[in-house]
């Protein structure tokens, strides 16, 4: 796993892992900017430190390319935080989730173009495109049950994602939870890129090829722990080598 840069480990009161919890959580940040995943200031990504209850997020009115490791807010799932530091809906969404899976270190929720239309889709995520197939019968769907700011919609998004990794939030957007940011972004990259390739598959209204249950079940099997490397690592140490020369303000 990549760690923060000797140049870059002064965050002043920060201990190790909350240091290098901000450094991949403000990395994130910026990448979701790259690579389009945002929604101005209205989506977030929440990272757990390791060890604790404390959550770090972004602060409500930043936007993605303006996070850094030292400007993320941190909380405690049991603490509401103020409305001014934290974006409500974001904080019910990433509480209930840390809240109730401790094997999720890092939850990302997005409202792009392409992950909503397909969360209106009655049938949701198909199963026709490589990148879709790693969710293959590993994902959940939640309906759309107004602005999450109503804590009793806690339990019912806890339970649609189950031990998933991943949720299509209905009519609403996407949503990756895994034990790492690293794992978590990539999964949410995959998920995005196969919402892209079927809105694009079914523009032009021919029929699409499908891929048999029993090889949709395989390519699932075959994407974790892929090249014989933790899941969401390879691309990860690559996108932070990159961001470090090209972006490397996330880091302050």
């Amino acid at each position: 796993m990549a760690t923060v840069p000797a140049d870059r480990q002064d965050f002043g009161r920060f201990d190790n892992a909350e240091r290098q919890t901000r450094y991949e959580l403000a990395a994130c940040y910026r990448l979701a900017a790259r690579y389009g995943m945002t929604d101005i200031i209205y989506t977030h990504i929440s990272a757990r430190i390791p060890g604790t209850n404390e959550i770090l997020i972004n602060r409500f009115g930043d936007m993605f390319h303006e996070v850094k490791a030292s400007n993320l807010v941190k909380f405690t799932i049991e603490d509401t935080p103020s409305e001014q530091d934290v974006n409500p809906a974001g904080y019910l969404i990433h509480s209930a989730i840390h809240g109730a899976r401790h094997d999720v270190g890092c939850v990302m929720h997005t409202h792009t173009v392409a992950g909503i239309a397909v969360a209106c889709q009655t049938k949701g995520l198909l199963p026709i495109s490589q990148h879709a197939l790693q969710f293959y019968n590993r994902i959940g769907y939640h309906d759309y049950e107004g602005i999450a700011l109503l804590d009793d919609e806690k339990p019912r998004l806890v339970k649609d994602l189950g031990t998933h990794g991943a949720l299509v939030l209905r009519n609403h957007g996407l949503l990756t939870a895994y034990a790492t940011i690293a794992e978590t972004f990539a999964a949410m990259y995959n998920l995005e890129r196969a919402c892209q390739i079927q809105i694009a598959a079914m523009t032009g209204g021919a029929e699409l090829y499908p891929i048999p249950d029993h090889i949709c079940e395989l390519t699932a099997q075959q994407t974790v722990g892929f090249a014989g490397q933790e899941t969401g690592v390879p691309e990860w140490t690559a996108l932070l080598r990159d961001l470090a020369l090209t972006d490397p303000d996330f880091a302050d």
